[in-house]
């Protein structure tokens, strides 16, 4: 008897289980929903007359990619010490050059040996740094956090600080559809961010939209810039200023920093550094690959009169036996006038671009 009691209260149970679960999703309609992922894809704006950017295919812009990279971008929970980010090295107010310094200055007191490259139009880039020895700015990315001399930091314990914060997991979540962390996340979404980064509204992009007009002194020199008198345009060539080749261009008889030999190991690359934009020279002093010169009038009087030769010296450098091109004072201020063209304004406040923290 207390056997069968005991198998009918058994069965009784898995009836009320059945029947509870039945009418429970019978009064909820369905199971919770799953989550889903639906990123809003991101359209660049390229200006008139620039070339269309290829866009990795494994890395394709979305809102919440760009907007998470400008997060890290300024985040200094990328150091260490919780003290640097991106932009503690390129500033906003700078063209996304390291505010006025000669070399930047790592987390542990630490000068590099190189001037840091303006962050500008860096999406037509087929190569970064001063020596190309990257290929995108997905690999240019992973560089500066464990660095030694920059922000030192392993990307396991980076990774560990974002997984464990209270907000990047479903920041990275809407911009990658996943919420385990890593660092490939983390320079895709940098880089989505860098390739917004563009600046084509100075001056000379008005005027060749017929909106203003060059002064005198502005379209002399144009006229210096873009003939052999100043031959400017073979190395800063297209609407984007540079031709992102590497080039000898005569600072110096002897190296001590080899540029992209360094790289290649090839001998006939000794000396060579990447030909830098510019765009936005005013802001991004100061000037070449060890930030040599810090003022504009400096660097047009290097091209005049200060080259050198060397074995590896660029021969675009037609007149590097005389010095340098072997401008006059006139001719130097007008070149310098028609550089300054080329400052867009608006690049440097955009608030798109600016530090989010700022407003929360």
């Amino acid at each position: 008897m207390l056997h069968f009691q005991r198998h009918t209260l058994l069965v009784c149970g898995i009836l009320f289980l059945f029947l509870f679960s039945f009418c429970k999703k019978d009064e909820g309609g369905t199971d919770p929903p799953t989550e889903t992922w639906d990123p809003t894809p991101y359209e660049l704006k390229i200006p008139q007359g620039f070339p269309d950017m290829e866009i990795p295919v494994d890395n394709p812009m979305t809102v919440e990619g760009v907007s998470l990279g400008r997060r890290l971008f300024y985040d200094s929970v990328l150091s260490a010490d919780n003290t640097q980010s991106c932009a503690s090295c390129h500033g906003q107010g700078f063209a996304f050059s390291d505010n006025g310094k000669r070399f930047s200055e790592g987390i542990d007191g630490i000068e590099g040996n190189r001037n840091s490259m303006a962050v500008i139009n860096a999406g037509w880039m087929p190569t970064l740094f001063w020596d190309g020895r990257r290929n995108s700015l997905e690999d240019q990315a992973f560089e500066p956090v464990p660095n030694p001399i920059e922000m030192h930091q392993s990307w396991p314990v980076a990774i560990s600080k974002f997984n464990n914060h209270a907000q990047y997991p479903d920041l990275f979540f809407d911009a990658f559809g996943t919420r385990n962390i890593d660092s490939v996340h983390v320079v895709k979404a940098i880089s989505q961010f860098e390739r917004t980064l563009i600046s084509g509204n100075s001056k000379w992009d008005r005027y060749l939209r017929g909106e203003v007009e060059l002064t005198q002194a502005e379209s002399k020199g144009f006229e210096i810039f873009f003939t052999e008198k100043g031959d400017c345009f073979h190395c800063h060539t297209t609407i984007l200023f540079t031709d992102n080749i590497f080039h000898n261009n005569g600072l110096d008889s002897e190296f001590s920093d080899n540029g992209l030999f360094d790289v290649t190991h090839d001998e006939n690359d000794i000396g060579k550094f990447k030909t830098p934009t510019l765009r936005n020279l005013e802001y991004s002093a100061p000037y070449m690959h060890d930030g040599r010169f810090s003022t504009l009038e400096e660097v047009i009087e290097q091209y005049s009169h200060g080259v050198k030769f060397s074995s590896t010296v660029d021969p675009l450098m037609k007149k590097v036996n005389q010095g340098g091109i072997q401008l006059n004072d006139d001719e130097k201020q007008s070149l310098l006038a028609y550089l300054k063209t080329l400052t867009d304004t608006s690049f440097v406040v955009n608030p798109e671009f600016s530090n989010p923290f700022e407003n929360e």
